[in-house]
């Protein structure tokens, strides 16, 4: 069953003004509960438009959403439960910390769900083990700790609201490689022992092949296309022709192909190419012999 549905999603900016603007065009999906889904586009695409509408913090112009079968905006009194359903971590989350210690600041959001201090406390203690964060860091100031235990604390705060759907903005954004993929893997993680719908928004085609089982593409307002990682990869030329840079490896891949050397698969990790590699170089040494 889809968590998140859409129907003919339109939304404008500066409606009846010079500076009109078509953020989102007409867009028909549907995503299934327990998707890990990766969502692309170049700059000025519609992608971060187009979140902002799962969670109600934009109302459509034009179309529909649907979260779990319950359309928005027929009763405003109805968003704040669907606030709490769909959690959204927006890009650097940490410049949005502000309590005295860190288990405050994850408490904040259980705390506006109405739920009561042993369940909040049960969620606080679930969640910082989740983000690995130490239960002596849960005492001290937010603002004592680094950039990346940071971005830990502030991705945890939604995380303990239990939103059935969490939605991140670029959560990498800004990090060094080593915090890069300590988010990262945090969130796969994650994602494997809850089983919640994840939508992660990147930049980095990188990331987003190592990390989702789905790609959401958004060109020019409008959706591209909605599929499982691999066929997503499979159709690089349009990629490339709409300004996103496939990963290196694929490029490394096609470019063999291009060279007459027969792959099956399309690439786009490089675990997954050298596995096929040594596959391929295993049966051509095993037909010599």
């Amino acid at each position: 069953m889809a968590i998140i549905k859409t129907e003919g999603l339109t939304y404008v900016y500066g409606e009846g003004t010079p500076f009109r603007k078509v953020a989102v065009d007409h867009v028909d999906l549907e995503i299934e509960k327990g998707d890990f889904a990766g969502i692309i586009g170049h700059t000025g695409s519609g992608k971060s438009t187009l979140i902002q509408h799962f969670n109600g913090l934009l109302k459509p112009t034009s179309g529909s959403v649907y979260i779990d079968g319950e359309k928005l905006w027929d009763d405003k009194a109805k968003l704040r439960p669907v606030r709490f359903k769909v959690g959204l971590v927006f890009q650097y989350p940490e410049y949005q910390l502000f309590e005295e210690t860190v288990y405050k600041d994850i408490a904040f959001g259980p705390k506006n769900m109405g739920l009561d201090e042993k369940e909040i406390d049960r969620r606080i203690k679930e969640t910082a083990r989740l983000v690995g964060i130490p239960h002596d860091i849960l005492k001290k100031s937010p603002f004592e700790l680094s950039g990346g235990q940071k971005r830990r604390v502030a991705i945890a705060g939604v995380m303990a609201m239990e939103p059935e759907v969490l939605i991140l903005d670029e959560p990498a954004s800004g990090l060094d490689p080593k915090g890069r993929e300590h988010i990262l893997g945090m969130i796969k993680e994650y994602h494997k022992e809850k089983g919640n719908t994840v939508l992660l928004v990147s930049h980095s085609m990188e990331d987003i092949a190592r990390n989702v089982n789905k790609i959401l593409v958004m060109n020019d307002s409008k959706l591209f296309c909605y599929e499982e990682t691999a066929k997503v990869f499979h159709r690089s030329k349009e990629l490339a022709d709409m300004g996103l840079a496939v990963p290196q490896v694929t490029r490394v891949f096609d470019r063999l192909k291009a060279m007459g050397i027969e792959l099956d698969e399309d690439v786009y990790t490089v675990k997954f190419g050298r596995d096929l590699l040594l596959d391929k170089l295993s049966k051509r040494k095993a037909e010599q012999n």
